[in-house]
């Protein structure tokens, strides 16, 4: 078990991230309402998530700094805009999302570069995080038959944030790595 004070923000920052995303892909899928989105987002993916990120930097880590102030804010702007269309404020056609998207998959691009530094997990998150945001921008720029694929892809990412949050946690309790984190992908 850790001290106080000695906890890892990156298993909060992970667990939101990969719910939220997963939810939010089964919405896509026709298969979860709108509103555990929505709650979701806000609260876990979006605040909680932005929470670890600050944390994150009390630990030196500017890449998990980055990543997780980054998609809590981005959980949090997107619900937002989701609020804002379903109540007429500042509706947003789709493609004001799509270059939205595109902001979300650049910024992604570089956190993706940095993944491949980091090891294995790491980059498999990130490389299907970056295939997610580049299947969805295509989607909403003309392209729909890509948002089932996009929202597999984008389950898979869920998935494999979880993985690494699984293997933080199991290595915590078990006092050494359970779960391999794979070599990094570049030197």
């Amino acid at each position: 078990m850790s001290h106080a004070g000695s906890g890892n923000p990156a298993v909060v920052g992970l667990a939101g991230f990969g719910l939220t995303t997963l939810i939010l892909q089964l919405h896509n899928l026709g298969l979860v309402g709108l509103g555990p989105v929505l709650w979701l987002g806000l609260i876990f993916g979006g605040l909680a998530q932005f929470i670890a990120g600050l944390q994150e930097f009390k630990t030196g880590n500017n890449f998990g700094y980055c990543a997780f102030t980054s998609y809590g804010a981005f959980w949090i702007s997107l619900c937002l805009m989701l609020l804002g269309n379903a109540h007429g404020w500042w509706v947003l056609e789709k493609p004001d999302v799509g270059w939205f998207l595109v902001g979300w998959t650049l910024l992604t691009a570089i956190l993706w570069v940095g993944s491949l530094k980091i090891h294995g997990a790491m980059a498999t998150t990130f490389s299907l995080l970056l295939a997610g945001f580049i299947l969805l921008d295509l989607e909403h720029f003309g392209m729909p038959f890509l948002k089932t694929p996009a929202a597999i892809v984008l389950i898979g990412c869920a998935l494999a944030a979880w993985y690494m949050m699984a293997r933080a946690i199991f290595a915590e309790l078990w006092g050494r790595d359970v779960l391999p984190a794979g070599k990094p992908w570049i030197g």
